[in-house]
């Protein structure tokens, strides 16, 4: 990072972090549940991910790399090995919760071939931009623009998990074993980050788990039987992730 750029005000990096995390929420809280638009619901995310790049270089940096997103080929090469990690892992998940009766086969069958293919751009693209927007929120946002010394990773992966959480605010009604797993994604998705210093990782295994939902959902859909069943199943994939970067990225990591 340019140590020689100016550090940005306390007032800055409060509002650049507001601006995002209200574009974020509207997305959900005003084009779902206000006007019932999924146009209006995708314009507001991608309102989050475009005004990412004006907020970096408001706060000083050049291009995404206050978020470390750095359009590098190192920096973007966890990029799709991670992803397609998170998508075996999820396709995994859902045959273990087949087996396991935590999942049922919808009657009305899967997708062709064909008609997945043709899902596949839209799928790619509406999975994308939210994995990417909220990782810059809870993940990217507090690595580096916050401008706060982490001096230990574990505080770093703790602290973004939480925020991860509370990130969520429309499914903290569904209680404690719905926080844990997602606290759970956060260990995963905050690790990659730390532990490579490319948010690219983490956006791999976010992107990667939020593909394999939706693709699959059209190719096998299935009824959950036993929800909390399903939250352990993605919680040990999550778990199998994390230990995939600790082990993958044991020999060097990145000065902070």
């Amino acid at each position: 990072m340019d140590t020689s750029r100016p550090t940005p005000s306390t007032a800055r990096i409060a509002l650049g972090f507001v601006l995002l995390f209200v574009l974020y929420q509207s997305a959900e809280g005003v084009g779902d549940r206000v006007l019932h638009s999924f146009p209006a619901q995708a314009g507001l995310m991608l309102a989050c991910v475009l005004a990412a790049w004006p907020v970096s270089r408001w706060l000083g940096y050049r291009g995404l790399e206050a978020f470390a997103l750095p359009m590098r080929g190192r920096a973007l090469a966890w990029l799709a090995p991670l992803l397609a990690l998170a998508f075996g892992l999820k396709g995994a998940a859902l045959q273990a919760g087949l087996a396991l009766g935590v999942y049922l086969p919808d009657p009305a069958g899967g997708a062709s071939g064909a008609t997945l293919a043709a899902a596949l751009p839209m799928l790619l693209l509406s999975t994308f931009v939210p994995s990417i927007a909220e990782d810059i929120l809870t993940r990217g946002f507090p690595f580096r623009a916050a401008g706060l010394r982490w001096r230990r990773g574990v505080a770093f992966v703790a602290a973004s998990s939480l925020l991860y959480v509370l990130n969520h605010l429309y499914r903290l009604g569904l209680g404690p074993m719905e926080w844990l797993m997602l606290f759970v994604y956060g260990l995963a998705y905050a690790s990659a980050l730390w532990r490579t210093g490319s948010l690219w990782a983490a956006v791999g295994l976010h992107w990667g788990w939020n593909l394999g939902n939706a693709a699959l959902a059209v190719a096998m859909p299935t009824n959950t039987a036993d929800v909390d069943g399903g939250r352990l199943l993605s919680m040990a994939a999550h778990l199998l992730m994390l230990a995939v970067v600790l082990i993958a990225t044991r020999r060097a990591a990145p000065a902070r």
